[in-house]
């Protein structure tokens, strides 16, 4: 059997973890598994593994190993921009989850230490003992002019402050170290000072004579950096963080299904639809629309490289199809058998039919953080005769899609083909004077898209992000390409936007 991310799939459950990664960036490598949604998830269920068989609860090592796989990913096929995607979003997850372990584990402290103290009355705010001042006239503390020598001291205006600045009585209480106590003449307990926190053995015992609210913050026990990080090795997060992961399995096995769920908010009866290629998240699209609204549907048949897979999801497989040959595409319900109108066009006659078009709407291979995006070579075309018409273009994608990867190279995101496609070799004499390249994927920048249809349900407010739904919303699940930074932000963490930088 060809290998295929069904065989994967089938590979990774059963075989040992470094055996899968170097499968998978084989299979990477050679293009058996290729297309965003087909890497997004063969790498999403060899991370589910990764993590599975990580035997460490250090929450540190965790990431390290992740990030390594995901470079090792990445660097196999860096145009799947979508493995890439997958591997941040996890890392985002197990990051999520550090932190939420980390502020249940102080918050659950503080109120521990809250609940031993004995209660103190509210009509009786606590006060720090009275202390002499010893000052320095030439430290910066006596400089600043402010030393309060009671904390219930209320806010006073600028010209109390200043006027107080001169008096000896208003001073800072002087710094004291952990060879210094006024226990002596006070019942307040000994002071660390900062500089020495860390090494101060911590007390476990309270002096019977403390009274409650007078003992200094710098005297309790504190959660320092490598407290916490001691208390998030402490337990083992795997499980939220494999959980997280099968979120993500699940939100790729949906997503071509919540996005068809929008269909009849953006298709109406009687319009004239273009589209381009074989997209399955396109062609569920339309068939959705397709149950309830009459509509027609011109298709340009994407040639050379995609023309065969745009015929069968037309018409159907034909005889001479193989399994093997023929992409998910094929296996969904024909646009005809769903009783719509399909006119099949080639691509040269995409500009005389444009002004009968009523809305252009493309799939994609990526999105990018400006807005623009990466689909099949001629999109760049049809978006171009599309802003010459006024006609609104309409792209589908799922979230996954969308990388924080901003495209100051656009033609590192290109990929070619085989050029026999365009050129046949037969012609030996022409193929020698002539450069022929064939490539697959076209940038098409964000000021030639109106409108994204993701399988996100958002929409913009002044200064926050609002997640309702609204069942009658003329733009539900629809999004501008200058509010994509903002999906980004809330799927992303800035520090997992290089993969290659190791922290």
């Amino acid at each position: 059997m060809t290998p295929s991310l069904t065989t994967f799939l089938k590979h990774v459950r059963s075989s040992p973890v470094e055996s899968s990664v170097e499968h998978l960036i084989s299979l990477l490598k050679r293009r058996q598994i290729h297309g965003s949604r087909s890497s997004a998830i063969a790498t999403a269920h060899l991370m589910r593994r990764v993590v599975a068989a990580f035997r460490v609860t250090d929450i540190a090592r965790l990431i390290e190993r992740v990030q390594g796989v995901g470079q090792r990913l990445t660097a196999a096929q860096p145009r799947e921009i979508a493995v890439g995607n997958i591997v941040r979003r996890i890392l985002g997850v197990i990051r999520d989850e550090a932190e939420e372990d980390r502020d249940g584990e102080t918050s659950g402290f503080s109120d521990t230490g809250t609940e031993s103290r004995p209660h103190t009355p509210r009509d009786k705010p606590p006060q720090r003992p009275g202390l002499s001042s010893t000052i320095s006239t030439f430290s910066p503390l006596r400089q600043g002019g402010l030393e309060p020598t009671d904390v219930t001291t209320v806010s006073r205006s600028s010209d109390d402050v200043f006027a107080l600045a001169g008096d000896e009585d208003f001073r800072r209480p002087p710094l004291l170290t952990s060879h210094t106590s006024y226990a002596v003449n006070n019942t307040a307990p000994m002071v660390t000072s900062m500089f020495s926190l860390l090494s101060h053995p911590k007390s476990t015992t309270h002096s019977p004579t403390t009274t409650p609210g007078t003992q200094s913050p710098a005297s309790r026990t504190s959660l320092s950096a490598l407290n916490l990080a001691h208390l998030n090795a402490a337990k083992d997060l795997r499980a939220e963080v494999i959980e997280g992961i099968e979120e993500i399995i699940d939100e790729l096995d949906q997503v071509d299904d919540q996005i068809a769920g929008y269909a009849l908010d953006h298709i109406h009866s009687n319009e004239i639809i273009l589209t381009y290629t074989s997209s399955v998240t396109v062609q569920k699209f339309l068939l959705k629309a397709a149950a309830k609204r009459k509509f027609t549907v011109i298709h340009a048949e994407a040639f050379p490289n995609n023309h065969h897979a745009t015929h069968s999801t037309i018409i159907g497989p034909q005889k001479g199809d193989s399994e093997d040959d023929m992409s998910s595409e094929v296996f969904q319900k024909p646009l005809t058998a769903a009783g719509i109108t399909v006119i099949l066009i080639p691509d040269a006659a995409v500009f005389a039919l444009m002004s009968r078009v009523n809305k252009v709407i493309l799939g994609t291979h990526v999105v990018l953080a400006n807005g623009g995006l990466v689909a099949a070579a001629g999109a760049k075309t049809i978006a171009k005769a599309a802003r010459m018409h006024r006609t609104p273009v309409v792209v589908v994608t799922g979230v996954y899609k969308l990388s924080p990867i901003y495209p100051f190279d656009f033609d590192s995101l290109i990929e070619y083909g085989d050029a026999s496609k365009v050129f046949g070799y037969e012609d030996g004499d022409l193929v020698d004077k002539v450069d022929v390249e064939n490539p697959l994927f076209d940038y098409v920048p964000a000021e030639l898209v109106d409108l994204y249809i993701t399988n996100l349900l958002v929409f913009p407010s002044h200064s926050r992000r609002i997640v309702v739904v609204i069942a009658n919303s003329r733009f539900r699940g629809g999004h501008a390409p200058s509010y994509l930074y903002r999906i980004v932000s809330d799927h992303y963490r800035t520090e997992d936007t290089n993969l290659a930088k190791v922290e």
